[in-house]
């Protein structure tokens, strides 16, 4: 079975909300009498996503869910064998790899959806009304407090690659970043933070390099670490997931870049001949929703598109009118991320500039 992350693990499951055997699947009976089941693939740890489906639950007591997590790469690999096998896989895909979904829209692979929820959409996350976007989620640093000092806080990736190169000894093998290679989401991060400036993504690459950065798949195991003090300073964490983790761990700290700062919002996609695909297009309209984005940024994801930061959070008044959030657009850029051969070409040059990493297996993003 694939291992738990971080969040989960902390969270806990329900009785009847556990795990099937040898699979990664939680299963939400119907409050009633059940008149279909709704299959949900997700790259989004349950312990976010549960409060929402228990909510929609309420509003439609008659559904059941199954709810199948996978890491972003696996995720975009198994919908897109199944898209080209024309077996649609379940009734929804959720993924923070939105890159990845756009790729399966535009070969196909997606149906379009239109409604009163849709229409309320922004317009950089809404992609020809098959992949819509349902969070605003800022990539932070995050830190423990008991090991940065506090004039030593970064707070810009300038800032940050000065003092890993000033503190060289003290940081050496204490910062932790997603291995591009295996996260869909990393990757997607980093190719964005090299299209905001080249000069600033390859002095601070140059500088976590020299301090022997260390690179893992998934935010999960990276927050776990600097919870333990294993290591003082992660990067490019996904704002909704390290927020959480601090308000389970007062010595975590969640700083918004001052510089610039990359938005993601995860990624809805129906695919293409999904069996129920009317309960796929019934969830998406809830997580869509006034109630469903009120559910979302009190139990599991934080950060609104209204740019209001949680309580605590070190970083701009409003990140919305501070003018630095930088939303990653879904749109046509996104195929450019996705073009296989400029893909291999980024992930070589960041592997030779970063040193051999180990990159054990999580299921988080």
């Amino acid at each position: 079975m694939i291992r738990i992350c971080f969040a989960l693990l902390m969270a806990g499951l329900t009785a009847t909300q556990a795990f099937a055997a040898g699979d990664n699947r939680t299963q939400f009976p119907a409050l009633q009498t059940a008149s279909g089941k709704l299959t949900i693939y997700s790259t989004t740890d349950l312990a976010a996503m549960k409060p929402l489906i228990e909510d929609f639950q309420k509003s439609s007591p008659d559904v059941s869910i199954d709810y199948i997590e996978y890491l972003t790469n696996e995720l975009n690999a198994m919908a897109s064998e199944a898209c080209r096998k024309q077996e649609p896989l379940g009734d929804l895909l959720l993924s923070s790899s939105v890159d990845q979904l756009l790729k399966l829209a535009n070969d196909g692979c997606a149906a379009a959806h239109t409604s009163p929820e849709t229409l309320r959409v922004a317009e950089w996350a809404n992609w020809r009304d098959e992949v819509f976007g349902f969070t605003y989620e800022p990539a932070v640093f995050v830190y423990n407090a008991s090991k940065v000092p506090p004039a030593e806080v970064p707070r810009t990736h300038v800032e940050l690659a000065d003092l890993l190169r000033e503190r060289l000894d003290y940081y050496r093998g204490r910062v932790g970043t997603y291995d591009i290679r295996l996260s869909g989401i990393g990757y997607l991060l980093a190719f964005n933070d090299a299209r905001q400036t080249t000069t600033v993504f390859g002095r601070l690459l140059e500088s976590m390099a020299r301090a022997s950065a260390v690179a893992r798949c998934c935010t999960g195991e990276i927050l776990e670490e600097i919870a333990k003090g294993n290591l003082y300073i992660g990067y490019n964490m996904l704002g909704s997931y390290a927020y959480d983790a601090a308000l389970r761990y007062p010595e975590l700290r969640v700083v918004v870049p001052r510089d610039y700062t990359l938005v993601l919002s995860r990624g809805a996609l129906i695919p293409k001949g999904a069996e129920r695909a009317d309960l796929g297009a019934r969830f998406l309209d809830y997580l869509l929703s006034e109630r469903g984005q009120s559910v979302a940024r009190t139990n599991g994801f934080y950060f609104t598109e209204s740019g209001e930061l949680p309580p605590g959070v070190d970083g701009p008044q409003n990140l919305k009118e501070s003018g630095v959030a930088q939303p990653i657009r879904i749109g046509p850029a996104l195929l450019a991320v996705q073009d296989r051969a400029q893909r291999q070409r980024f992930i070589e040059d960041w592997s030779q500039s970063l040193i051999e990493l180990n990159s054990p297996a999580w299921t988080r993003e």
